[in-house]
């Protein structure tokens, strides 16, 4: 079917996250004449650009006659300007859905297939819904090792690709998360390009956590930056904390991550070429990889964080990036603070070895440096621990996180969130556990990472001695309503920190 009659372009206002829609009104002559009911998937054309979108059906006093509604990211895609001409028709067969379907009954996917898949995603021919069918069906370990590679491959090739032909080698370090507060990062970026390496860090928002990199180095500094404020802050300062998707790194990666983000799904295949893509599009080619188990982390045991670790291995060597994967303790959160700005905190007291800085972030930090200086020098580990200590006591680490952050436009200051409340023991006791999972859970409740203000200050760590009354840790949120929330959730789960007998 050809192309019909002309509409004006209209801004709606309306925030679909990176979900395309457009509105037509009921009366509309097209619609009626085209057939187009809601939820039609419909192509439109604007000057040399096209978009698949969703329409939704609107009332006559929502929309002028003869025009066409957008929804924010529609119109950002289409770089449209208000009144513009438009044409819409049917749109057309998406070739890539049959390899879905096959996807979903099972069947191994070829390279050509999910470079398909990945491409229509990334041309935004596909509906939310057939987004998350396809992380569903390769959810669950239904990804293969050939089938991660060409994934990982698809993803780097559907962006950006830096290079940076003068460093030689280029490190980068990722968390796989499920461990609230390991905020490590930053201080493991300050510490290693204070001893020379080049890491280009960029990071995507949390997806089930309550912070992630980009979210907590947002309070300090920067990190939306382009493509030219990336390179110059690397080339001044050999390091950058950045959010990945501006600057148009894997960005298929992002619009899966937003679905994963509302399914709170985060499998194995996908983390793998999420993180992989990101980090050869950046330009690495040497890369430390973080994998935390606990009862209660992402990795509930030893025999899981190996097989990740395998696949990793796997993925890494076929796209020649040399990997090291290390196994960390994930049983309870890591530092005080769990939410953007709380996390911030305890990165900058690490950094500037305050007195009251958590001691279990330091040394992390310090132990994923270390691993970093020894895949660079070859040197053991205990010796590159040293030098790592030697970098953040001398206030090396400091200077050189402020550098970064100078270059990516400034260090902020902290706020204060507008409402908190004390978590209280209920009774005397010592300190068993924590629920990584939960904690998590009631950050977000109070309103992390959305607002950065938001999350939990702990006070106490596996191990101690508590009384009735104390507090276990402070709430803290932006509005009345959502502390309400996570407080009820809290009184919900009382083994949320499960506290045993005194010895």
């Amino acid at each position: 079917m050809g192309e019909t009659g002309q509409l004006r372009a209209y801004f709606m206002g309306i925030d679909t996250h990176e979900e395309a829609v457009v509105y037509m009104r009921s009366d509309c002559d097209i619609c009626r004449a085209e057939g187009f009911t809601a939820n039609t998937r419909l192509q439109i054309r604007a000057g040399d650009r096209t978009i698949i979108a969703t329409l939704n059906i609107v009332g006559q006093s929502v929309l002028p006659a003869g025009a066409i509604g957008f929804s924010d990211s529609a119109w950002r895609y289409l770089q449209l300007r208000d009144q513009q001409a438009v044409r819409v028709r049917h749109a057309p067969l998406v070739q890539s859905l049959s390899a879905l379907r096959k996807k979903i009954n099972g069947a191994e996917l070829s390279p050509q297939e999910i470079t398909a898949i990945i491409g229509d995603i990334g041309k935004r021919l596909y509906s939310d819904i057939e987004i998350a069918s396809f992380l569903t069906a390769c959810a669950g370990g239904r990804l293969n090792l050939a089938e991660i590679t060409a994934l990982t491959r698809a993803m780097v090739a559907s962006g950006n690709r830096l290079q940076w032909p003068k460093c030689g080698r280029v490190f980068d370090k990722h968390c796989i998360g499920g461990l609230p507060g390991n905020r490590t990062s930053p201080i493991v970026i300050a510490i290693a390009s204070a001893a020379g390496l080049v890491i280009p860090k960029t990071s995507s928002r949390a997806i089930t956590s309550p912070a992630g990199t980009a979210d907590t180095m947002e309070v300090l500094t920067q990190v939306d930056l382009s493509l030219e404020q990336m390179r110059s802050a690397v080339t001044s300062t050999g390091a950058c904390l950045a959010a990945g998707g501006r600057v148009g790194l894997s960005p298929t990666d992002d619009l899966l991550i937003r679905i994963e983000r509302a399914l709170e799904l985060d499998s194995e295949g996908q983390l793998v070429a999420s993180v992989l893509s990101k980090k050869i599009a950046a330009g690495s080619n040497h890369v430390l990889i973080d994998l935390p188990v606990g009862p209660s982390a992402k990795l509930r045991d030893r025999s899981q964080a190996e097989r990740l670790s395998r696949l990793f291995c796997g993925v890494a060597e076929s796209l020649q990036v040399e990997i090291r994967c290390v196994i960390t303790d994930g049983s309870q959160a890591i530092g005080y603070g769990i939410g953007p700005q709380e996390e911030a905190r305890d990165v900058l007291a690490v950094l500037r070895n305050c007195a009251d800085a958590p001691a279990d972030l330091a040394e992390r930090s310090l132990y994923l440096a270390a691993q970093l200086l020894s895949m660079a020098s070859g040197e053991a580990d205990s010796h590159c621990r040293e030098q790592a200590r030697e970098i953040l006591s001398s206030g090396r680490a400091w200077q050189q996180f402020r550098r970064i952050c100078e270059a990516q436009g400034g260090l902020k200051p902290l706020g204060r969130a507008h409402y908190q409340s004390q978590l209280r023991a209920r009774r005397d006791g010592r300190l068993l556990s924590m629920d990584n999972r939960r904690l998590a859970q009631l950050a977000k409740l109070a309103g992390a990472p959305s607002s950065p203000e938001a999350g939990l200050r702990l006070r106490i760590k596996v191990g101690e001695a508590v009384v009735a009354g104390q507090p276990l840790a402070t709430l803290l949120a932006e509005t009345p309503g959502e502390l309400a929330y996570a407080e009820d959730y809290y009184r919900q789960n009382p083994d949320l920190f499960e506290l045993g007998e005194k010895p």
